[in-house]
């Protein structure tokens, strides 16, 4: 069939006048098989597939986009075929014309057929592998049985292989939405992924790089064969950058400690590694060949680095591929080949896994005088955050505090009696946990006392100093002690120190008390970073859509996880369409962070909106004792306002077309200090027990701070002050039937050990936080819709991050389905509280 033929229906359907599509005349196949995927936003979203196929791209319509997941299988309509120059195509299909909207390049590549590729289309069994920006590996077109359908329906299969991962730790649409066409074509000298585990993505060199951290587990994980076992090192973490010969080495918050380690910058230089980062830890080894942070710090102190032995163990990026999303055995076992050679005494070593049963390693660890013990799940990527995917286990409780102050010592004992600790809470509030009297060397005492000493100052640094005894001297909050202890008390202070250290290497703000986690599942869904796995801009200023610009991309916004404002506006383009749900037609009040959520924040409920494509001004006369009040018109919104260094969105319980009606309730629990997680899920679900009885129907979201909001909608037909004094009702019953549980009273004294149901949020110019919105709280923590049956399966408020929350983004809004359909009177539920309006 001659190449007319083919693009007969092509043609058919377009006029070339009024759309830029390409007609498709004179074109040439080139020596490699092409495929392209490209973004359609016309009447629905949807993905073009398409595959180049003697002279034309056959092409499939994908409504959902593609799946990693082998068991998801994704319905692919076959359409007409398309010339091979509409692979370059991105634009935008005029009104009127067939498939109107907007088209992106989302992912393009090279396809390579496995086996006889028109026998496979036409048997409808075509498996392939891809090598593009997004899509790798092997996959499987399959034709379903469609007698009479005018169009061929097929499915598109991922096949399991080295890159296969299932759906809920990883959504590559939601992951990596954006376009492609202006990066270079992906290198094609890789080998078949069949054959050989792939290497990743084709990435330039990030400049900085957060590393990933583990969480700290109390008891061993589920189905011990899915995990790699390692020491935990007692020393610094240190990421190494290699980039042209240029070696630069940084601690865990981005110092650069390469002028202070020039033995072990030497031994780097040496090895010729390829450009890339390298993970891993700095220790000395003492001479019973276990790691001494003791010894390490007296290295430091003394600079004589010479004896530090760097164990490398991670390789997120490798020689021009960034390895993120690449089983974790994988980046291991080349990185193991790339220091095949290097000496088993010298500098730089590999992190060698433990081959036996966990407890075995852990006992054997103990035994040694080690820390403890890591363990990283098989198959997992690298995120650049605190993660379930690396889980560690101590042989003692042990971490790092904040020192706000000291006492005099007793006796003979010179320098210091004590060190006072200290750590923040979620509110970043500094609060007094113990104090530590024990190993301190002679030399600890004496130089403990000159630093200490120099910070001195009249005044407590600590927010909260419940327990301090004796006469204290306080400081600036500046240094940072590791610490060893038995155990945390009731009142939240820790039992049996003993002083191992000062940490350089970690910020004061940095530091709070490390908890554990229960056992994990064998099903836990990985912590993935969230992060593009597409080269990362590192300019001045980051074009986004039309004149906005990103400035500062690369600004830090939390410091505690390095997230910064690119990776910002990457989560609120990502979720975007699920928070409008929430936010359209609601006046918004937002929450800035211009010297990010460390320095001064601020609420804004009023703007000029010139500079904030998106946002949109109400009409003055809707609360005429205010300047006008802001909305946001669509998702572009939410971007244009982090740009303008918003965190936080929060959202009226009233709609600006019925301002003066609220058309919701909510209720916001609040824990006091000493309330359980536990205590906490007990208490949200006798709010819904006691809601459900009045005939209200309840919705749980988690705050992304502490606590756990109940949504009620209703019918808007009270006012604002019959609303707010109907939902003080309720509190004030659910405190009288409950006062174990509940107080009336707001503030940090009065709700000790219980919960403040906050209903003063339903008052008018009140605001909370909008589902899908991060926290300016370390961490950024993300206020997520959930079920009442997840309610018992939740291990926080603030367990979903901007950086793990993609896995979630597949449920969506889906827990609050028919959200409006339950919206109720509430005068029923007045009558059956006697409440009376």
């Amino acid at each position: 069939m001659v190449l007319a033929d083919k693009l007969r229906a092509y043609r058919a359907k377009r006029d070339f006048r009024i759309s830029s599509e390409p007609p498709g005349d004179g074109e040439k196949s080139k020596s490699v098989l092409g495929f392209v995927i490209q973004k359609h936003q016309a009447k629905r979203l949807h993905y073009d597939f398409r595959l180049e196929i003697d002279g034309t791209l056959k092409s499939w319509a994908i409504p959902k986009g593609p799946s990693f997941d082998p068991h998801v299988k994704r319905m692919a309509v076959q359409v007409e075929d398309h010339p091979l120059s509409y692979a370059n195509f991105e634009g935008s299909i005029p009104s009127g014309q067939y498939g109107a909207g907007t088209v992106i390049i989302w992912d393009v590549g090279t396809w390579h057929p496995v086996g006889d590729a028109a026998k496979g289309l036409r048997d409808g069994h075509l498996k392939f592998e891809l090598r593009g920006h997004k899509l790798m590996g092997l996959w499987a077109l399959i034709r379903m049985k469609t007698q009479g359908k005018k169009q061929e329906l097929w499915l598109l299969i991922k096949e399991k292989d080295a890159l296969a991962k299932p759906s809920n730790e990883y959504s590559v649409v939601d992951e990596l939405p954006d376009s492609v066409k202006d990066l270079k074509t992906p290198k094609q000298h890789r080998p078949l992924i069949s054959q050989v585990p792939a290497l990743g993505t084709p990435a330039t060199l990030p400049a900085k790089l957060a590393p990933q951290l583990a969480t700290l587990v109390d008891t061993s994980p589920a189905n011990q064969q899915d995990w790699v076992y390692e020491i935990k090192f007692d020393g610094y973490r240190l990421l190494t950058r290699v980039q042209d010969d240029r070696i630069a080495l940084f601690t865990r918050n981005g110092h650069d400690w390469t002028a202070k380690l020039d033995t072990l910058h030497k031994a780097l230089t040496k090895l010729k590694l390829p450009d890339g980062w390298y993970d891993g830890e700095i220790v000395v080894i003492n001479d019973h060949g276990v790691p001494d942070f003791g010894a390490l710090q007296q290295a430091f102190d003394t600079e004589k680095t010479r004896d530090i032995v760097y164990f490398l163990f991670d390789m997120p990026y490798y020689d021009g591929y960034d390895l993120r999303n690449v089983p974790l055995e994988t980046r291991r076992a080349q990185l193991s080949e790339l220091l095949a050679n290097v000496k088993p005494k010298g500098s730089v070593r590999f992190s060698e896994a433990l081959d036996a049963e966990l407890e075995s390693v852990l006992a054997s660890a103990c035994r040694m005088g080690l820390e403890g013990v890591m363990a990283k799940r098989r198959g997992s990527g690298y995120s650049a955050s605190r993660s379930t995917d690396w889980i560690k286990l101590k042989c003692s409780l042990r971490q790092e505090f904040v020192i706000g102050g000291w006492t005099a010592p007793n006796g003979s004992r010179s320098g210091l009696g004590s060190l006072l600790l200290g750590v923040h809470d979620a509110m970043g509030e500094l609060v007094y946990v113990g104090n530590v009297g024990t190993g301190f060397s002679d030399k600890d005492l004496k130089d403990l006392k000159i630093k200490l000493g120099k910070i001195a100052v009249k005044e407590s640094p600590f927010d909260h100093a419940n327990g301090v005894v004796g006469k204290p001297h306080w400081v600036l909050p500046k240094l940072v002690a590791e610490v060893a202890f038995a155990q945390w008390t009731r009142a939240h202070h820790i039992r049996h120190a003993s002083f191992q250290g000062l940490r350089e290497d970690k910020e004061p703000n940095t530091i709070i008390r490390e908890t554990t986690a229960n056992a994990l599942p064998a099903a836990t869904a990985s912590a993935k970073s969230g992060a593009s796995a597409l080269p990362r801009a590192e300019p001045k200023s980051h074009a986004l859509t039309g004149k906005l610009r990103i400035t500062h991309p690369d600004r830090v916004i939390d410091p505690s996880t390095g997230v910064t404002k690119i990776e910002l506006v990457r989560y609120y383009t990502l979720v975007g369409a699920s928070m409008m749900a929430h936010c359209l037609g609601r006046p918004v009040s937002l929450l800035r962070a211009p010297g990010g959520i460390g320095g001064p924040l601020f609420f804004q409920k009023h703007a000029e909106v010139e500079n904030l494509p998106g946002m949109q001004q109400l009409d003055p006369a809707l609360y005429p004792q205010h300047p006008p009040l802001l909305q946001v018109a669509n998702p572009g919104g939410f971007v244009a306002a982090v740009q303008w260094n918003v965190v936080e969105f929060h959202t009226m319980n009233a709609k600006s077309t019925l301002f003066d009606q609220p058309d919701r309730i909510i209720f916001d629990l609040d824990p006091g200090e000493g309330v359980s997680w536990a205590m906490l899920q007990h208490a949200t679900e006798a709010v819904h027990i006691f809601l459900t009885q009045l005939g209200l129907t309840a919705f749980l979201k988690t705050s992304g701070g502490k606590g756990l909001h109940v949504v009620v909608p209703i019918q808007p037909r009270y006012d604002w002050a019959h609303t707010k004094a109907f939902s003080k009702a309720i509190v004030h019953h659910l405190a009288d039937t409950l006062p174990t549980l509940f107080v009336t009273k707001s503030g940090p004294k009065n709700r000790v050990g219980r919960i403040f149901i906050d209903y003063l949020r339903n008052g008018l110019g009140a605001t909370t936080v909008s589902a899908w919105s991060a926290r300016a709280r370390p961490g950024l923590g993300v206020s997520v819709p959930v079920q009442w049956s997840e309610l018992h399966t939740l291990v926080s408020a603030n367990q979903w991050t901007i950086r793990n929350v993609q896995h979630r983004l597949e449920a969506g809004n889906a827990p609050w389905k028919d959200y409006t359909k339950f919206a109720k009177s509430l005068t029923h539920a007045m009558n059956l509280l006697a409440f009376k309006a």
